[in-house]
């Protein structure tokens, strides 16, 4: 009996239909350790443009990746953070980058271990 191979049934396509932008791995390793508001997400990552951030920090958001917390204050403030589904991730980015530390042309750590934790 053969089986076919449903391509929307299929984990690596789900996982990357939700992580598989240019932007969305960068912005969950860039919350790994903190809370962080948009301006200083905006910095940490640098050329990403305001519209785009917006955009796929509400992608994340509604996927469960990550939260969004807006402060009743004067002025306003917002804060994003890692959902435990998000921080479940970040296992697999290590692992990610520890595989393109050995097997990157260059051999350049460009993440060394100390700042995987």
């Amino acid at each position: 009996m053969s089986k076919s191979f449903k391509y929307s049934d299929c984990p690596i396509h789900r996982s990357m239909a939700i992580l598989g932008s240019k932007w969305k791995p960068i912005i969950i390793y860039a919350l790994r350790e903190r809370t962080a508001r948009f301006g200083q997400l905006h910095a940490a990552i640098g050329s990403i443009s305001r519209k785009v951030l917006t955009d796929t920090l509400k992608e994340l958001e509604a996927d469960g990746i990550l939260l969004r917390e807006e402060f009743k204050e004067l002025p306003p403030r917002v804060e994003y953070c890692l959902t435990d589904k998000g921080r479940a991730l970040i296992p697999i980015m290590r692992d990610l980058v520890q595989w393109d530390n050995t097997y990157h042309e260059n051999k350049k750590q460009v993440y060394p271990e100390s700042e995987l934790v």
